[in-house]
């Protein structure tokens, strides 16, 4: 019987592929992390800021909004005509917590 045999015929083993799906995820997230510091820093330099995002400067915007029972977010009426967004579209999201409103306590 061979290593592979041992293995259901998988190239790796179960912990190589799990390595390789955390390292991917890590990447992920390093990498969105830097585009969305890049769109904060955009932001904070006006609208010539934008530029340099390029095609994110597009279709997009930006908007506080309160979370409501089972953690639904709504888009305001605003946003959706610009964007021209109609119920049942799917949207991506960017979550950044502004404010908290609860005590210490609630831990």
């Amino acid at each position: 019987m061979t290593e592979d045999d041992d293995r259901g015929g998988m190239p790796w083993t179960p912990a190589d592929f799990a390595r390789q799906v955390q390292q991917a995820s890590e990447d992920a997230v390093e990498s969105q992390q830097e585009l969305f510091e890049q769109f904060l820093s955009a932001n904070a330099g006006g609208m010539d800021g934008m530029s340099s995002l390029g095609p994110m400067s597009m279709g997009t915007a930006t908007f506080k909004t309160r979370v409501q029972s089972g953690g639904r977010i709504s888009i305001p009426d605003a946003e959706r005509e610009a964007l021209d967004i109609q119920e049942g579209d799917i949207v991506q999201t960017v979550v950044v917590p502004v404010k908290r409103n609860r005590s210490d306590s609630d831990d």
